[in-house]
């Protein structure tokens, strides 16, 4: 099978042979990049996604040795739902990341205790704006409808969210195709950052990127810029 190609940035391929292969290949990547960012500057950041696909990983993740307490973390988006909900994201990170050495990272969530998502843009983008930036990555998932992040194709805000000239770090948004409103990192938060990652697997998903690339789905909107390498993780 051929690697989707669309114009833009060419991203680099990492191709496994298993999901597990992955997932300890792109933790190993990661807790490099954070390395990287510590002895630089004395603190690195990474904003991770929530899922199905991305559990293994941050498993891998937090049995890599690193100066955890000069690391902060957040979510790429998050559903706004309480973070005890089975659907948060935060929890996610809580349950398979935030253990043993790895609990000294500083999670910053967003979700705020505000009734609506729209309400707590301000909180969740000034805890955006306290993090070390740019990120030391960014590690996105894309959805069988080609979103990423909370960038769904039906979202009334959606050029909002995708305004590569935009100054807001953060965007609430009704995703119409899914549960939940969300609280979601705008394009130019995403591309904040030394590296954005997405990380996906299995023949479908591959051939739904390949499609989302050509039809200028969200996730196309990652790759049709020129500021920040982007790479694809994929096993089968």
């Amino acid at each position: 099978m051929s690697e989707p190609t669309d114009p833009g940035m060419k991203p680099q391929w990492h191709t496994f042979d298993s999901h597990e292969a992955l997932a300890v290949a792109l933790a190993e990547h990661l807790a490099a990049r954070l390395r990287t960012d510590i002895d630089a500057r004395g603190a690195a950041s990474l904003a991770l996604s929530g899922g199905s696909t991305p559990t293994p990983m941050l498993q891998a993740l937090a049995q890599q040795t690193l100066n955890w307490s000069a690391v902060h973390l957040t979510l790429v988006d998050e559903r706004w739902v309480d973070t005890s909900h089975p659907d948060s994201n935060e929890r996610l990170l809580r349950e398979h990341l935030l253990s043993g050495p790895a609990s000294r990272a500083r999670l910053s969530g967003l979700k705020t205790p505000h009734p609506r998502a729209s309400e707590g843009e301000g909180e969740a983008a000034a805890r955006i704006a306290a993090l070390p930036r740019p990120f030391s990555a960014v590690v996105l998932g894309m959805g069988s409808d080609g979103h990423t992040a909370s960038w769904f194709p039906q979202a009334a805000n959606l050029p909002r969210l995708l305004d590569a000239d935009g100054t807001e770090l953060v965007a609430a948004t009704e995703p119409v195709t899914a549960p939940h409103a969300r609280m979601t990192l705008t394009l130019p938060a995403v591309l904040n950052s030394t590296e954005v990652i997405l990380h996906i697997t299995g023949a479908e998903k591959k051939a739904v990127l390949g499609e989302a690339l050509s039809r200028g789905y969200p996730v196309a909107a990652v790759q049709r810029q020129s500021t920040t390498p982007l790479s694809i993780w994929w096993a089968p």
